[in-house]
C-alpha cells in the first residue's frame, strides 16, 4: 500500500490530497486511485502509468491504437460486459491466447472471468481516451443489461439518501471529471430502454460515452437536483440550476436543465469554465481580410455592429473577444446578458430579469444613463428594443448586439420585420457578420486527401478570392489525442456585410438580399460557404464539415 501511494506522489498528486483520499476511502470505500480521480486530483491520463508499475503491465502505444482493427472471433466475446467495464479484446495470438486492453485493470468482475475463461490472456493498458477510441473502431455498444429494480416509488428522505451515497457520488464526479478533461461544452443524461445514456457534446458534436443503469439513474438525476438547488419532489415540470465545483484545481460553473420525458427525466450540464477561453482576435480563427475589416469596425466611436447565426455558433465567444480588445482604463463598457455565462475582468455586466419586467429593453433604456461608451445586448428579440439599440449608437455610443438570421443580409429585413424604422437602420448599422462553428481537423493524425483532385478544381474559384496559392483538401483519420473523430477544436467560419453607402441606398423590398448579396460579392466579401471552403482549401477543415454548419 505504501510503494502505491508513493507511485500516486511520483504522478504528481499531492500529499494534503492522498490523505484526503484515504480518510474518503476508510469511510466509504472504493479504490484510492479512483477517489483521487473523482477529487479531481489525479487526472485519469496517469492512470495507465501507475497501473504500469503496480501490474507490471505495458501502456499501449498511440502507433498501436491508431493502426489497430478488431480482431477475427471477436464475436465470440462477451462484449457488453467487458465494454461496459473498460476492457477491449485487442487481439488473438496464432496459439488462441487473447490479448486485452483495459482502463480498469483491477476489475474484480473481469478478472474473476480471466482466469475463468482466458488464463492465459494478456493485459496492455489504455487510459480514458485511448478506450474512447478503440471503443469507437469497434462500432458497436449499449445494449440493455437486463433489467433492474425500479426505484420510482421511494420516497423523498431515502431518495436523499441514495443519492448521498458514494456509488452515486463517485459515478457523477467521474462523469463530471471526464467530461471536463475531454473538452465537452455539455453533459446529457438521457433515459433509455434499460440503462440511461451518457453523452457528451465535444467541438459541437454529440459522442456516447457511457451508460448508467437503470437502478442508479434516479439517484444520479436526484444528486444533480441538490447541488443545482432544484425540488427533488417535482418531475412533471422541466427545472433548471446552477453548480459551481472546483475540479482538478478549476473553477467551473455549471448550467443544469432538467426535463421531463416519456422515459423519466433528461439532465443536460453545460459547463463554463473560465480558463478555457482566451478572448483574442487570433483565437477566433477569423479570415485575415474578415479580421482586417473587423479591426476597422472596432476603431469607431459609435455605430451598431450585429452578429447573426443560430444558437450554439459562438456568437458570445465572438462578443467577449471583441469586448475585450477595446477593454481600457479609460472606456466604460456594460452589457445586457441573459444569462451571464463569464465574468469579464473591467466590464459591468448586468443580468436581464424578465420575470419582474426586466428586460433587455428596459435594461438598456437604464444602461444608457450610466454613461457608458460601449454597450453590448444579448440578442435583440423586439421592436423597442432594436429601436433603443439603434438610438444609442445615433447618440455616440458602440454596440454590439445579435440577432438570429441565416445570413447577413436577412439581418436587415429581420430588424425591418420587427418594426424598425428603415433610415434608423441606414443610419446606425455599422457591420453585420455572420458566424458558424466548424470542426478543426486534428493536427496530430489529418492527412492530404489524395483523392480530392477534382474537389480542388471546383472550388478553384474560392482560391482565387481568398488568395490561397497552393489550395490542399485534408481528411480526417483518427487518433487517441482526438478521440477517434478526427477533429481537435473548432474555427470560425464567418461572412462580413458592411453597411456601407451602397447596401444604404439599395430598396428593401423583396429583391434585397439577393442585391446585398451581389454587392458583397463585387467588394470581395465570400459568403459563409465559401470563407468555409477556403478554410477547408488551407487545410484547416473539410468540406464536408463545412456543409455540416454552413451548407
Amino acid at each position: 500500500m505504501i510503494e502505491f501511494e508513493a507511485m500516486l506522489t511520483d504522478v504528481g498528486v499531492a500529499s494534503a490530497d492522498l490523505e484526503k483520499a484515504r480518510l474518503y476511502q476508510q469511510k466509504f470505500g472504493g479504490r484510492l486511485e479512483q477517489v483521487l480521480v473523482n477529487m479531481g486530483s489525479l487526472a485519469t491520463e496517469k492512470l495507465p502509468q501507475v497501473y504500469g508499475r503496480l501490474l507490471g503491465f505495458r501502456v499501449l502505444g498511440a502507433a498501436e491504437m491508431t493502426s489497430w482493427s478488431p480482431p477475427e472471433l471477436i464475436e465470440t466475446m462477451p462484449l457488453e460486459f467487458l465494454l461496459h467495464r473498460g476492457w477491449v479484446p485487442f487481439s488473438s495470438g496464432d496459439t488462441g491466447n487473447w490479448t486485452f486492453a483495459s482502463k480498469s485493470p483491477l476489475d474484480l468482475e473481469v478478472n474473476d472471468w480471466l482466469r475463468e475463461h482466458h488464463p492465459e490472456a494478456a493485459v496492455v493498458l489504455v487510459g480514458d481516451e485511448g478506450f474512447g477510441h478503440l471503443k469507437n473502431r469497434l462500432g458497436r455498444f449499449s445494449r440493455d443489461f437486463g433489467s433492474e429494480p425500479s426505484i420510482d416509488s421511494v420516497e423523498e428522505g431515502r431518495l436523499r439518501e441514495l443519492a448521498s451515497e458514494a456509488p452515486v457520488v463517485n459515478l457523477l464526479n467521474s462523469l463530471i471529471s471526464r467530461a471536463l478533461r475531454q473538452g465537452a461544452s455539455d453533459l446529457h443524461l438521457e433515459p433509455q430502454d434499460g440503462p440511461s445514456r451518457v453523452r457528451y457534446r465535444i467541438d459541437g458534436v454529440l459522442h456516447e460515452v457511457d451508460t448508467i443503469g437503470s437502478a442508479l439513474v434516479l439517484p444520479v438525476i436526484t444528486r444533480l437536483k441538490i447541488l443545482a438547488g432544484m425540488d427533488i419532489g417535482e418531475r412533471r415540470r422541466p427545472q433548471d440550476g446552477k453548480i459551481e465545483l472546483r475540479v482538478g484545481g478549476e473553477d467551473v460553473d455549471i448550467r443544469a436543465s432538467v426535463l421531463p420525458v416519456s422515459g423519466g427525466e433528461s439532465a443536460v450540464l453545460r459547463f463554463l469554465r473560465k480558463s478555457a477561453l482566451v478572448y483574442d482576435m487570433k483565437q477566433l480563427g477569423l479570415s485575415a481580410d474578415i479580421e482586417s475589416l473587423v479591426i476597422q469596425d472596432l476603431a469607431v466611436t459609435s455605430g451598431v455592429m450585429l452578429l447573426t447565426g443560430p444558437t450554439g455558433s459562438g456568437k458570445t465567444t465572438t462578443l467577449y473577444t471583441f469586448l475585450s480588445r477595446l477593454n481600457r482604463p479609460e472606456v466604460k463598457i456594460v452589457t445586457l446578458e441573459d444569462p451571464i455565462e463569464y465574468q469579464l475582468q473591467g466590464i459591468n455586466q448586468v443580468q436581464v430579469q424578465p420575470a419582474i419586467g426586466f428586460d433587455f429593453a428596459h435594461g438598456l433604456r437604464s444602461v444608457v444613463r450610466q454613461d457608458p461608451d460601449i454597450i453590448m445586448v444579448g440578442e435583440i428579440r423586439d421592436r423597442e428594443t432594436a429601436s433603443v439599440a439603434m438610438q444609442s449608437a445615433l447618440t455616440g455610443h458602440l454596440v454590439f448586439s445579435t440577432v438570429h438570421t441565416n445570413d447577413t443580409p436577412s439581418a436587415y429585413t429581420r430588424l425591418l420585420d420587427l418594426g424598425v424604422e428603415e433610415f434608423l437602420l441606414n443610419a446606425a448599422l455599422r457591420s453585420i457578420i455572420g458566424q458558424r462553428l466548424a470542426r478543426r481537423l486534428c493536427p496530430d493524425c489529418s492527412e492530404v486527401d489524395q483523392d480530392a483532385g477534382q474537389q480542388v478544381e471546383a472550388l478553384a474559384y474560392v482560391a482565387e478570392m481568398a488568395h490561397i496559392s497552393d489550395p490542399v483538401l485534408r481528411r480526417p483519420r483518427g487518433c487517441p489525442n482526438c478521440g477517434g473523430t478526427g477533429y481537435r477544436g473548432r474555427v470560425a467560419v464567418a461572412e462580413y456585410l458592411r453597411c456601407d453607402e451602397v447596401i444604404k441606398a439599395l430598396p428593401k423590398g423583396p429583391d434585397f438580399i439577393s442585391e446585398a448579396r451581389k454587392h458583397a460579392r463585387s467588394c470581395g466579401w465570400r459568403s459563409l460557404l465559401e470563407d468555409g471552403y477556403a478554410k477547408a482549401l488551407r487545410g484547416v477543415t473539410t468540406v464536408a464539415e463545412v456543409l455540416r454548419v454552413a451548407g
